[in-house]
């Protein structure tokens, strides 16, 4: 009973992997094209919002703030602000704009989000590299001191966003006002990002409020894995867990409901 179950499962992930290569070839063929540097825009986009933020903080501020280089602290927040951001907007009439796909039997409603979501995800982690790769040869980024928890604090980043990516879709779809607090929203979040601040340059009181937010318990561990014992970081890696776990299961049951009520055109 186990081997014939065991082929099953196996042949059900090989089919959708094949679903999502399609899906995501078609995505890039679609928003990049396949002219000038094509797919490799999903990195160019979030180094240039990083670069030109992190090269106007330096004009603002000087080299440092709290003993940290500027310029890695602004990069190290901004390019997972940009998957943020990037990944919500994605989301909007994602499944009206796919539906005539639906036709094909293999191919869900989450893949849709998941294909797009990936292509952010990479972008950004590409970019991420890339651009601290460049700068650690300038000694304007430290070589991470913890690789692993920095890569850690991306993922479970990553994981709440997709979580909330998961909500944001469905919610288009049953109302148009969605579209329009999007870009509100993206913006309001920003002091709750940990983005322009760490919860150790703040008040008692004020970081117990900010460590409310999952995208700060997130940024302070990929800050901490980049400089260490540098900087004193604060957080707690089951509250983006937890909040992404809550959040997904409320954006699966609303993805199932749009899908009972979806026309396929």
């Amino acid at each position: 009973m186990a081997a014939p179950a065991f082929r099953k499962l196996a042949n059900g992930w090989r089919i959708q992997r094949r679903v999502i290569h399609a899906l995501m070839i078609r995505e890039l063929v679609t928003r990049f094209g396949r002219e000038n540097i094509g797919f490799l825009w999903i990195m160019v986009e979030p180094l240039l919002f990083a670069g030109l933020v992190a090269t106007v903080w330096r004009f603002m501020k000087g080299p440092e703030e709290h003993g940290v280089g500027i310029i890695a602290f602004i990069v190290s927040g901004y390019i997972p602000i940009t998957l943020f951001r990037h990944g919500m907007s994605r989301s909007v009439s994602i499944f009206i704009s796919n539906s005539s796909l639906m036709y094909h039997r293999q191919i869900k409603i989450l893949d849709f989000i998941f294909v797009r979501f990936i292509i952010e995800f990479l972008g950004g982690a590409m970019g991420y590299v890339f651009i601290a790769s460049i700068l650690i040869v300038f000694n304007e980024f430290p070589v991470p001191a913890n690789i692993g928890l920095l890569i850690a604090g991306w993922m479970v980043y990553a994981v709440f966003t997709l979580s909330i990516c998961f909500i944001v879709a469905p919610l288009s779809e049953i109302s148009e006002v969605m579209e329009k607090f999007i870009p509100v929203i993206t913006y309001i979040m920003v002091p709750f990002s940990g983005l322009f601040t760490m919860a150790s340059w703040l008040t008692p009181t004020m970081r117990e409020y900010l460590l409310w937010s999952p995208f700060v318990n997130a940024m302070e561990m990929m800050r901490e894995g980049i400089w260490g014992n540098k900087i004193t970081a604060y957080y707690n890696v089951w509250n983006p867990i937890i909040c992404s776990a809550v959040a997904a299961t409320i954006g699966l049951a609303l993805c199932r409901h749009v899908r009972r009520t979806l026309t396929v055109e």
